[in-house]
């Protein structure tokens, strides 16, 4: 299978997966609206970057290496989207702390531009932007499994606590892959090859983007049948 046939098949995986959350957020189940905007979003962004090189575009050549910039663009919109997310289920039905969320989305962008510059500089300098991006990933990681776990711990019901872990933790396993791939792929040691790259550049955000959204939404919409009855608000906003 050739590269534009597999970004061809991400692009109807990410398509499946807005539509799946449209038809959910018709039936949200005391879920707010904006989470259901979030995971529509994500996918469409998502699946318009990986058009662009489906169709050959959105990548640039230096030195005979190839850099998919509509990765990175892809990236720097959905990744922070993802965080803001799992942040939300974090603090569900309660303040928010947009410090806290603000932060954590920012790390996510500089971590994200880091690659970018990574990808576009030569040896030995690409390593120095990949250490910083890796940095980066290891604040985020700091902010999810310690300042946004106390979040959900703290949470009034005590079920948030669970669902945040189970989504926390599948998130890191899938996010771990990505400075991995990197690294082992073209852009860094070479180990695989261009197609292997994509392909796992192909899977890793199938995961991590509808998978991870379809996980979350499952979830919390899973909380207003367990609680076996109308919440206030949902009554109150059907009168």
């Amino acid at each position: 299978m050739d590269e534009s046939t597999l970004h061809w098949f991400y692009v109807g995986v990410m398509a499946l997966g807005a539509l799946l959350f449209f038809v959910w957020s018709q039936n949200p189940r005391d879920v707010p609206r904006y989470e259901y905007l979030i995971a529509l979003f994500i996918p469409i962004w998502s699946g318009a970057a990986y058009m662009a090189m489906a169709m050959g575009q959105g990548k640039i050549e230096i030195d005979g290496q190839i850099t998919y910039v509509a990765r990175y663009l892809d990236w720097i919109v959905t990744t922070p989207l993802l965080l803001l997310a799992l942040s939300l289920t974090a603090m569900h039905k309660q303040p928010k702390n947009y410090t806290t969320i603000a932060g954590i989305m920012a790390a996510d962008a500089f971590m994200i531009v880091c690659g970018l510059l990574a990808d576009l500089s030569e040896t030995p300098i690409r390593y120095v932007w990949y250490g910083l991006g890796v940095l980066a990933f290891l604040v985020v990681l700091y902010l999810v499994w310690v300042t946004l776990r106390q979040e959900a711990a703290s949470n009034p019901d005590p079920r948030i606590a669970g669902i945040y872990n189970r989504l926390a933790g599948y998130l890191t396993f899938f996010w771990i892959g990505y400075p991995l791939v990197w690294l082992i792929g073209p852009s860094g040691l070479g180990i695989v090859s261009q197609s292997v790259d994509t392909l796992l550049f192909i899977v890793l955000p199938i995961f991590s983007k509808v998978g991870f959204s379809i996980f979350d939404l499952w979830q919390l919409r899973g909380l207003s049948e367990s609680a076996g009855h109308v919440s206030p608000l949902t009554a109150a906003t059907h009168r």
